[in-house]
């Protein structure tokens, strides 16, 4: 079974870890970018194949997306990446973690744009989140375009996709985690103390974190704003909030 990456970054970090079967295909008469991506093809011994097709062939393949002219079909193995992504539950992380081991915690209600979810990871990756919780319904899902959007980023951030999102968080509650909610009237970002067990909560891009979900946050933080627009992209938002709680949790 194999998994179709596009997006030059994603199928770069796709060949560093391709297993043999593999095959890189690649649309006759593009540029530099499709040779580059050949030339770290052919350095994985034999392991990647690739094939020069015509592009309304790879239209077909990834059905219109923008491919820009190289798609990755990457063989997963029994114990490859989509399980890894898709079969980590909160319960096997938790066990786990070692008793007065910190973790950072991102748990997402109803992210539902691909692009937003996408650059998420990206920054989860950066700031080493230890894992990422999504519920499996209204929700996007790690899928080629979200792989894309994350540069191959979503191959390397444990997810756990999840029936229950409340459930779980009162879960990491019991085993040590303290819950924090991004809100608009939340308390500045600045004056408040993340300790070494933290799950961060963002909400969905509109109406924001669901009311259960923020009845079971132990507080609420905001980043404080000065301009015209009032608020940021949640993509945005996620990123300035992990670098605070890594900045403190590095000093701990």
């Amino acid at each position: 079974m194999g998994e179709k990456i596009i997006g030059v970054h994603a199928i770069e970090e796709g060949l560093k870890r391709a297993v043999s079967g593999s095959v890189l295909y690649i649309s006759r008469g593009m540029g530099a970018h499709t040779q580059a991506l050949e030339r770290q093809a052919q350095l994985t011994g034999g392991k990647v194949i690739v094939k020069k097709i015509a592009k309304v062939e790879m239209d077909r393949m990834v059905d219109q997306a923008d491919h820009r002219g190289a798609v990755l079909d990457l063989m997963v193995p029994t114990k490859g990446s989509q399980a890894r992504i898709q079969n980590l539950s909160v319960r096997e992380f938790c066990s786990r973690l070692k008793e007065d081991e910190g973790a950072l915690v991102l748990l997402l209600d109803e992210i539902t744009d691909p692009q937003n979810l996408g650059a998420i990871l990206r920054s989860a990756d950066q700031f080493s989140v230890s894992l990422v919780v999504i519920p499996e319904r209204r929700s996007a899902q790690a899928n080629t375009t979200v792989v894309k959007v994350s540069s191959g980023a979503a191959h390397y951030v444990p997810i756990a996709t999840v029936t229950n999102l409340n459930r779980e968080l009162e879960y990491l509650k019991s085993q040590g985690f303290w819950a924090y909610g991004s809100a608009m009237n939340g308390q500045a970002v600045y004056n408040t103390v993340f300790p070494k067990r933290t799950v961060l909560v963002m909400g969905n891009e509109g109406k924001g974190i669901g009311q259960l979900t923020q009845k079971l946050c132990d507080h609420m933080v905001t980043i404080p704003m000065t301009g015209h627009i009032d608020s940021l992209n949640v993509s945005v938002a996620t990123g300035i909030l992990l670098y605070e709680v890594r900045r403190q949790q590095a000093a701990q």
